[in-house]
């Protein structure tokens, strides 16, 4: 059993900045891949930015986002700058996982809110 911790999103203005992170926890496991997807009231839920030997972004984001990983905290990182009230959403935490029986697995994190102003 894979845990992700996501941390921390909030309130900001439009044009500001903010940073998430998502630590994966348990036994027994590789990651093949992390990411962040979002979900907006009445919208589905869409990929954000991915990374695994390569980070791929939804077109929205580009340029404005930046993924990151830190392989020995097990961790991903996300920093977003020039924020847009669009981009207010639950952003969740997934990972692409290989556990000891070779089974893929993906898992998610609880969310964390990003609320934009304008």
């Amino acid at each position: 059993q894979v845990q992700l911790v996501e941390s921390g999103g909030g309130l900001v203005q439009a044009g500001g900045s903010l940073s998430l992170s998502c630590a994966a926890s348990g036994s027994g496991f590789s990651i093949n891949g992390m990411g962040w997807y979002r979900q907006a009231p009445g919208k589905q839920r869409e990929l954000v930015a991915l990374i695994s030997d390569t980070t791929n972004y939804a077109d929205s984001v580009k340029g404005r986002f930046t993924i990151s990983r830190d392989n020995a905290k097990n961790t991903v990182y996300l920093q977003m700058s020039s924020l847009k009230p669009e981009d207010t959403a639950v952003y969740l935490c997934n990972a692409d996982v290989r556990n000891i029986g070779g089974l893929r697995i993906r898992y998610w994190g609880q969310g964390t809110q990003v609320t934009v102003s304008s």
